[in-house]
């Protein structure tokens, strides 16, 4: 009878801590799309390096403007997925949580809670940059060249 129940414990901790693994992957997802951003602003980036060496000093300052534009929008996009990251080893870490608090019969509601938290605040942070960065993205398009 008691294996019965420790299976039964095992089971209940493993429905508990799957919840938070359908977060975990909205937040895969999330990074992914961050990390493809980041990719195709570096890629832009080394091409406008390539043709600076064969423009006109005229053209060289437009291209050194979007340059720097791609500078910061590299930097926001940096820190959400650092804040995206973050968040995503919090969540592990509730899962853990969870699955030890229910297997060991530990109270590890108030530290659960706090993490939950803590994750929610960074996917705020991460989501943000992500904003921010779709903002300085389209600027381009909407003031023009």
């Amino acid at each position: 009878m008691a294996v019965d129940f420790e299976v039964v414990t095992i089971s209940h901790a493993i429905q508990q801590a799957v919840a938070p693994v359908f977060l975990l992957a909205g937040i895969g997802g999330i990074l992914n799309v961050l990390t493809n951003r980041l990719a195709r602003i570096i890629d832009r980036s080394r091409n406008l390096h390539h043709r600076l060496e064969t423009v006109s000093e005229e053209r060289r300052l437009v291209i050194l403007d979007e340059l720097a534009m791609l500078t910061r929008r590299a930097r926001v996009v940096h820190r959400a997925i650092g804040f995206s990251t973050t968040s995503a080893l919090l969540v592990c870490v509730v899962i853990a949580m969870l699955f030890l608090g229910a297997v060991m019969s530990w109270n590890s509601s108030a530290a659960v809670a706090l993490l939950f938290v803590f994750a929610m605040c960074f996917l705020i942070a991460a989501l943000t940059g992500f904003l921010r960065e779709i903002q300085l993205a389209t600027r381009i398009m909407l003031n023009g060249p």
